[in-house]
């Protein structure tokens, strides 16, 4: 499922957001409608899964998707920036669709990025489809950050998950009401760790109640925080259809 806030207008991406105010084994955080989560205690901002320049690397394979997708991700991340101005932001892997992303990035968009860094620290957490960094961009790139109270990494762990902050399955979760259904990308929180939506406009989604997804949470307190248009939705586990 392409990640619905390619439709979004500029107005809304800039508009006052209602954010879900939540904690992650203890600490603050803010769930923002356009899929970054903030720490205000520790101004950290944080996205996960950007998978910038996907329509290249599938032009390389030969298949053919519309070119415009790491620009409308990075003014995405333009505008959440804008709003709540980090210190610090952490990119939570797979920020580049392949290997040669990076490298391969025009220079508009790497000029963009330069932009949006200058004056913070930008981390870059290595993922399954960037496992070697980036190149020529600003900020640093480690397999794993402990910050905060907080562990933050691409792929999420089995043994050890209190106050993880990972990505990787790009978290969905459909409701119902009134014989209407909607499926949307959501953060994934039991209070002890949290799964990030995926920030990439060409990105898919993968259902909350997927098998991938067992084991990591306590069910009994799992609560999809799904990614509204100016909102978030937070519903529980057992409420959601699937």
């Amino acid at each position: 499922m392409m990640n619905q806030r390619l439709a979004f207008s500029a107005a809304e991406m800039t508009s006052p957001s209602s954010a879900a105010e939540i904690a992650v084994n203890g600490v603050a955080a803010l769930c923002d409608p356009l899929g970054a989560l903030y720490l205000p205690d520790h101004d950290v901002l944080v996205v996960s899964d950007l998978h910038l320049e996907k329509g290249s690397a599938f032009a390389r394979r030969g298949m053919m998707l519309p070119p415009y997708d790491t620009l409308a991700t990075l003014n995405i991340l333009s505008a959440v920036i804008l709003r709540y101005d980090p210190k610090v932001v952490v990119s939570l892997g797979d920020n580049f669709h392949d290997r040669r992303g990076s490298a391969l990035m025009p220079e508009a968009f790497r000029q963009m990025i330069n932009g949006l860094a200058r004056g913070r620290d930008w981390i870059w957490i290595n993922g399954n489809h960037d496992p070697d960094g980036t190149v020529d961009l600003p900020g640093q790139s480690v397999d794993e950050l402990v910050y905060g109270g907080l562990v933050f990494r691409h792929e999420p762990s089995l043994v050890a998950g209190r106050g993880e902050i990972a990505g990787h399955l790009h978290p969905s979760a459909t409701v119902g009401r009134r014989g209407k259904y909607v499926r949307r990308p959501c953060f994934a929180t039991d209070g002890s760790r949290m799964v990030m939506p995926a920030f990439g406009v060409l990105s898919g989604g993968l259902d909350l109640k997927h098998k991938a997804m067992h084991g990591l949470f306590d069910r009994s307190a799992l609560i999809a925080h799904l990614l509204g248009r100016d909102r978030i939705y937070s519903v529980r586990f057992d409420s959601l259809i699937g």
